[in-house]
């Protein structure tokens, strides 16, 4: 029981600082996206070697995206969208409580030989990231880049 309590409080804690660093979790690359205004697919491939493919994505600014990722290995996958920034300290946390799941708009989890979908709408140009937050995972390479172009 006291384990939960501290995993509350610390995505309690988590969820009020990001709030008051920005006005919605990954705003700096743009917000969840309508699944009615799907300008493109682009299909992830997740793998127990630790990567996706592909690593390097390219859009469009205004562009809303839906990403099938399709997880190919025997253990459980996740795309996260964020700032580099963002999604390090999130696998800190992910390490501290690796039973936490993802109910966010920016994330997908996928079980083994299974297939998830995330929209979202890239509202900035810049260079941006993705990667799978699963323990260990981060930090074994299991991340990309996002381009996005006027």
């Amino acid at each position: 029981m006291r384990k939960h309590v501290l995993i509350l409080f610390a995505v309690i804690a988590l969820s009020t600082s990001a709030a008051q660093a920005s006005p919605s979790h990954a705003s700096a690359l743009g917000k969840p996206g309508d699944h009615a205004k799907i300008d493109r697919t682009i299909e992830i491939a997740t793998s127990d070697d630790m990567r996706f493919s592909p690593s390097e994505i390219r859009v469009k600014r205004g562009q809303t995206i839906r990403f099938k990722v399709v997880n190919g290995g025997q253990m459980k996958h996740e795309m996260v969208l964020g700032t580099l920034a963002e999604l390090k300290a999130h696998a800190a946390l992910m390490r501290k409580f690796p039973e936490m799941e993802h109910d966010d708009p920016n994330a997908v989890t996928v079980e083994p030989g299974k297939a998830g979908e995330l929209v979202w709408l890239f509202t900035r140009t810049g260079n941006f990231d993705f990667a799978c937050l699963v323990p260990g995972h981060f930090e074994a390479g299991m991340r990309g880049r996002i381009r996005v172009h006027p």
